[in-house]
């Protein structure tokens, strides 16, 4: 079940000091899309039991079929970190709450895609 509602992400938009913009970056079958469906699955997008399975960020057909990524997606997450997580005074001091932001983008792993990986890496 989704973790969030759009009014939730549309309000942390006003508070840029909560995004974070993060690449997903390795060399080709070290796991950057079951890393990524796993940042999605705790986010509620997709079942945790599908993580890994779903590769929800390889959209074209020709990722599912050669079972790799070929162009960088992005996706943006929910995340309301607890005081479990992270005690008050370890929290980054210029942050709005506890509520994130995060702009994940999973990107291609294969030399062949490289500028794929540099683009991702220009605007995280």
């Amino acid at each position: 079940m989704v973790n969030f509602t759009i009014p939730q992400l549309r309000a942390i938009m006003d508070k840029p000091k909560n995004i974070r913009n993060m690449s997903v970056i390795a060399h080709v079958d070290h796991g950057k899309s079951t890393l990524t469906d796993s940042l999605v699955a705790a986010a509620g997008i997709i079942a945790m039991a599908n993580a890994g399975d779903t590769r929800l960020t390889d959209t074209r057909a020709d990722e599912a079929e050669r079972g790799i990524t070929i162009k960088s997606t992005g996706i943006s997450l929910y995340y309301d970190m607890s005081v479990e997580d992270l005690s008050d005074e370890n929290m980054p001091k210029d942050s709005a709450g506890r509520e994130f932001l995060i702009n994940l983008i999973d990107s291609p792993g294969h030399v062949d895609f490289s500028a794929e990986v540099t683009a991702a890496l220009r605007i995280t």
